[in-house]
């Protein structure tokens, strides 16, 4: 007698593989790499082509999940009929897509004229969410270069400063993520960057402090070794901030 059981089994896979969110998919291949996955990480890399689309239905049927929850009438209230759909849209595109997009395209250029001269760009403006409770944090951002080998373009700067700091963060680790990410760019002999910004966990909730800010930098390279030059720094950022009343 022939036995049935291997494409019993066969099956049986296929039907778990069917089964499984598009989130455990992805989750899955992301623990089998040994790559960590926290609230500021990148997880693009681990994204195939339309997985991003079914991840939007995925995470609108959570979020309507939550809006029962909460006992909101989702299916007969006009104003959330549709709130899930466009919070999960805006999660994912929008306010956390430095997670689930590629880095935008930067190309660098040779440093032919070899420019040692520093140089600052800002204030750019940054949006992110605090990861502890999701609300956002607003505010400008400064980064200050003394050129290495290559060069990138000025705006190049804040669309890098937008796709990191659009995730979940606490600041002080987003100013380290981004410095990280412009020295992989541009390879800067130095490399200064300060961020002033808001936070609504601390002026919608909690202590309700509605005109505090935080200020936080890193310095890099010859920044960090060159007294000099970190004052120099820190002097035209706060030209820039004069001329741009902030």
């Amino acid at each position: 007698m022939t036995s049935t059981l291997p494409n019993d089994n066969i099956r049986n896979f296929d039907d778990q593989i069917t089964n499984k969110l598009i989130s455990e998919i992805i989750r899955d291949r992301i623990k089998n790499s040994g790559t960590r996955f926290s609230a500021n990480d990148n997880i693009s890399d681990f994204i195939n082509p339309g997985e991003l689309d079914i991840l939007e239905r995925e995470v609108a049927s959570r979020v309507k999940d939550l809006l029962k929850s909460l006992i909101i009438d989702v299916e007969n209230d006009h104003n959330t009929q549709e709130t899930a759909e466009r919070v999960s849209k805006m999660y994912l595109n929008e306010v956390f897509k430095g997670r689930y997009h590629e880095q935008p395209k930067v190309t660098s250029f040779p440093n032919d004229k070899n420019l040692d001269e520093i140089y600052t760009v800002g204030p750019i403006s940054v949006r992110s969410a605090c990861s502890h409770h999701l609300v956002p944090i607003l505010g400008e951002c400064w980064i200050g270069i003394k050129p290495g080998k290559k060069v990138i373009g000025l705006s190049k700067f804040a669309r890098v400063a937008d796709w990191v700091f659009s995730r979940p963060h606490i600041q002080e680790e987003a100013v380290m993520i981004l410095a990280d990410e412009i020295e992989k760019l541009c390879e800067p002999k130095g490399l200064g960057i300060i961020v002033k910004a808001q936070h609504y966990c601390m002026k919608w909730r909690g202590v309700k402090e509605p005109n505090t800010s935080m200020i936080n930098s890193v310095v890099r390279g010859d920044f960090r070794h060159d007294l000099s030059l970190k004052q120099e720094f820190f002097e035209l950022v706060k030209q820039q901030s004069a001329t741009n009343n902030y």
